[in-house]
């Protein structure tokens, strides 16, 4: 029968760098419990123009990437409770739009692009970025604004060009790993006050998405 794994307590076992990356969370919790208001303003906006029939189109590199498809994948499906399904596009998923528009036009024209293919007037884009400053996001904060989209940023912490290129951003005070998990609280926070603005709508229409 195979032994069990256990630690090699003969070496050190990196406990405090561990401790410390686990307090440096504290910090980003705290800088997101301060814009609170801010973020539930986001998930109340975010129902009311998509029961009215826009879309939120999201985008990120690397890690910040997965956090924007977290974010669309709980519109599309669900938060907690069962209701209808939004409609939310995050920009990098699209592979063979991302290859070949990178391959045609440079990976700093990626989401600009898709934005002016997508997007319309009354439509949200959001962009995560720890550092707040990927040149292929500010493009398409630029072509959001040609189309009359809604801008918003959620960053590392600021001052920084994204946040500061968008109508409006919530920046999260900690190192860029730290700042990279306060993300995915800030996301689930968003959902958290959309799905009570659609339950609250839902009731107020009697049932059914209005």
């Amino acid at each position: 029968m195979q032994a069990r794994w256990s630690p090699d307590t003969s070496h050190s076992t990196h406990q405090a760098e561990v401790t410390t990356h686990l307090d440096n969370v504290l910090p980003a919790l705290e800088s997101l419990r301060s814009q609170s208001v801010r973020l539930s303003e986001w998930g109340t906006e975010l129902a009311n123009r998509l029961l009215s029939g826009q879309r939120l189109l999201a985008a990120g590199n690397g890690g910040s990437a997965a956090e924007a498809q977290h974010l669309t994948a709980e519109l599309v499906g669900r938060f907690d409770e069962e209701r209808a399904p939004f409609s939310a596009i995050s920009l990098h998923a699209e592979s063979s739009a991302v290859t070949a528009l990178s391959n045609d036009y440079g990976y700093e024209e990626v989401f600009a692009r898709q934005v002016r293919a997508h997007g319309r007037a009354g439509d949200v884009l959001i962009l995560l970025s720890t550092s707040g400053r990927s040149p292929n996001l500010l493009k398409a904060v630029r072509a959001a604004r040609e189309r009359g989209i809604i801008t918003w940023a959620l960053t590392g912490a600021g001052p920084n060009p994204l946040a500061e290129a968008c109508d409006q951003a919530i920046t999260v005070d900690a190192i860029a790993a730290n700042a990279q998990e306060g993300h995915l609280i800030a996301v689930h926070a968003v959902c958290r006050a959309f799905d009570a603005e659609v339950a609250r709508r839902t009731n107020t229409h009697g049932g059914g998405q209005p």
